[in-house]
């Protein structure tokens, strides 16, 4: 046996497994709600910075594009710690890894290097990373019929951290002027300390690990390395026509919500809306996004999950016919970015329950970390296409694309219930 091998979690009585539940998911919220706070701390002004120390609006869309590809990038690598090792070791690294980048960018604001703040962002992105697989920790001890509800309440709570993260931007800016840091770089340095209690509350308090109890619980039919692997982890989604359709409805849905909404703001500003207005769309949004996931959740356990990625598809498919036929109509903007954040969020939670449903427990961190990276590298894509659609054409043909992105992921859902009824989740 190899030495992780041997501190594997000695498996919890079925007693104490409720109150362990309840603790695990205690510490994940407060992680993501740190988490969160840190990363919109951050992100709210990365494109103001990105400005600064290119010198040019052109290159300002890099900053959170770098972000979006180290998420990405992150991905696979984070989850083959996690398989190996366990949730706390790989988070732990995620939280670590985003400090280090929050405090490149500061250096980066200070000396004006804008390679070296581009490579800042991208480590930056390794929170992102910690955040999202932060919802499959709260899965991995959940009961099969509420594991929806365990993933919805993480992410139910990045809604504080993401509201609260753009308003104390601007005081985490003028707490740095007089340090000879740009303020706009001050909030990237407020960012790396909260990883940093972010890193430390995890490998205090979430123990045991999470994904090490749920293996020691498993069959032991299911302890073999091999089943572990990135490989395994890769297959299981090969082989099951449910983990395929759930990689593809977040993939999906992440990308026609992140490039409808990159390019919101400034199809608004196009119509007259000036920065209050635009602030409120997008804080809606984030509403949607992040606040109903408990509902989400509670919907997909009860009605099933490709029913939830139904109301996912159908949510997601009126935003875009309504924010694409808005106009200069700025409320009806605001409740189509509104409906997208519902979408988006049904999509997440009935996606990620239903992937981790589908696959073994032993290949279940590695096929997460796969969803992840298809996840952020396909919304990569689409923000960056965005603009171009937007620049040559119009906000309203972008919206249009959207919708043809749903249009496939309707139809594999369609073929994939009627080739299996859906049935109860499956156990482990």
């Amino acid at each position: 046996m190899t030495a992780v091998e041997r501190q594997v979690v000695v498996p919890v009585p079925p007693d104490r497994l409720p109150a362990l539940r309840r603790r695990i998911s205690g510490v994940l919220i407060t992680t993501q709600i740190l988490g969160g706070l840190g990363v919109a701390t951050g992100i709210a002004l990365a494109a103001v910075l990105a400005k600064e120390v290119s010198g040019t609006e052109s290159l300002s869309g890099l900053a959170p594009t770098a972000t979006v590809a180290g998420t990405a990038v992150l991905s696979m690598p984070l989850a083959a710690l996690m398989t190996a090792r366990g949730r706390r070791p790989g988070l732990v690294l995620a939280y670590l890894i985003g400090a280090v980048g929050a405090g490149v960018t500061v250096l980066a604001a200070s000396i004006g290097s804008f390679p070296l703040l581009l490579c800042g962002m991208a480590a930056f992105g390794a929170a992102s990373s910690a955040n999202l697989q932060a919802r499959f920790a709260a899965a991995d001890l959940a009961e099969p019929e509420h594991r929806a509800r365990a993933i919805s309440l993480v992410v139910w709570a990045t809604t504080i951290g993401a509201v609260l993260g753009p308003n104390i931007a601007a005081p985490a800016g003028r707490s740095v002027t007089g340090l000879g840091i740009p303020a706009a770089a001050g909030p990237f340095l407020w960012a790396a300390g909260i990883f940093l209690i972010s890193a430390v509350v995890v490998a205090v308090l979430l123990r045991p690990d999470p994904l090490l109890t749920a293996r020691a619980l498993a069959p032991a039919e299911e302890q073999s390395p091999a089943a572990r692997s990135l490989r395994a982890g890769v297959a299981a989604v090969a082989a099951s026509p449910r983990a395929r359709l759930a990689v593809v409805t977040v993939a999906v849905a992440h990308t026609a919500m992140v490039s409808v909404m990159s390019m919101t703001p400034v199809d608004l500003a196009h119509h007259g809306a000036g920065i209050d207005l635009i602030g409120l769309v997008i804080s809606a949004h984030i509403a949607g996004m992040y606040a109903f996931a408990p509902l989400m959740g509670r919907l997909s356990d009860r009605l099933g999950r490709l029913s939830g990625i139904g109301l996912a598809v159908g949510l997601l498919a009126g935003a875009v016919f309504v924010a694409g036929t808005a106009g200069d109509s700025h409320g009806q903007t605001a409740f189509g970015l509104f409906v997208l954040g519902l979408g988006w969020s049904a999509a997440l939670v009935s996606g990620s329950a239903l992937l981790t449903d589908s696959v073994p427990q032993p290949a279940r961190a590695a096929a997460q970390g796969l969803s992840d990276l298809a996840m952020n590298a396909s919304a990569g894509l689409g923000g960056a296409a965005a603009g171009l659609v937007v620049a040559q054409a119009s906000y309203a043909w972008l919206n249009f694309a959207a919708a043809c992105l749903l249009l496939p992921l309707a139809g594999l859902a369609l073929f994939t219930r009627g080739r299996q009824t859906e049935k109860a989740p499956a156990s482990g």
